[in-house]
């Protein structure tokens, strides 16, 4: 199982929508799809039908499970390639928690490779500050996806989460490959050119080629419950990510892994 991260320390980036679309697009490649929320506000819980203000299972459940079965945790979509280890309010208060207990840093990639066998990718929807949480999925990752929106208040939180990553690379046995990904992009403003010259200019080896651009059909799209390939296959933003994830398998290959 190949695990992708998507993050960013800025809310309204396209998080949600690239994790929603990589894996449909993904399923629809015949690939066994799991989506991980790790944001207590439970976006992607919601867009796939379920409640994140419901006692049952969740995510939160494997911080305190023990050695409990992850797969009991995982639920059904009506995608059937996709299943989704659900969030939950409880999430909010696991900072409080933990504090700095050994080893929970570890908790995710611990609970995925249970079912590495399971699943032939895994894609984490991060939440946009820097905790437990966030440290758990840079942790457990293969490959970072961060989606940055197109204007400059993005790009402070694109700055935070070099930061972060740059943390994250001292205590790893590799550091983290990852993407940055212009998303809302909209030709039409003065505001979207400069922000995507700026990150041409500041990160020009990690930045993505291409941009996702704004596109209504991912509000009907979440209105309908279900990634846009499968309800707007010819659609801009679907051809956009389809192209990301052409670039993200070429990218994310095993024996390119960098071994510090």
């Amino acid at each position: 199982m190949r695990i992708w991260a998507i993050a960013n320390q800025k809310g309204g980036v396209g998080k949600t929508t690239t994790a929603v679309t990589l894996a449909g697009l993904l399923s629809q490649r015949g690939q066994r799809v799991l989506v991980v929320d790790m944001d207590s506000h439970g976006s992607m819980t919601s867009y796939m039908g379920y409640d994140p203000d419901s006692d049952g299972s969740s995510l939160y459940s494997l911080f305190h499970s023990g050695s409990g079965s992850v797969t009991s945790m995982i639920r059904k979509t009506q995608f059937g390639k996709i299943s989704i280890f659900t969030a939950s309010t409880a999430l909010a208060t696991l900072d409080r928690q933990l504090g700095t207990q050994d080893g929970k840093g570890l908790v995710v990639a611990g609970g995925l490779s249970q079912i590495s066998d399971d699943y032939d990718y895994a894609l984490l929807d991060c939440p946009p500050t820097l905790g437990v949480l966030m440290v758990n999925a840079l942790a457990a990752c293969h490959y970072l996806v961060v989606p940055v929106q197109s204007e400059f208040l993005a790009l402070k939180g694109l700055e935070r989460m070099m930061r972060t990553i740059t943390m994250m690379n001292h205590a790893r046995m590799s550091p983290i490959p990852y993407l940055i990904v212009p998303t809302l992009f909209d030709r039409r403003t003065r505001a979207s050119g400069q922000a995507l010259e700026n990150m041409k200019e500041r990160y020009p080896a990690a930045l993505w080629k291409s941009i996702i651009p704004v596109d209504t059909q991912f509000r009907e799209a979440s209105r309908a419950g279900s990634p846009i390939s499968l309800v707007a296959s010819r659609s801009r933003g679907s051809i956009a990510y389809n192209e990301l994830l052409e670039d993200l398998l070429m990218l994310d290959k095993p024996d390119l892994e960098v071994v510090a």
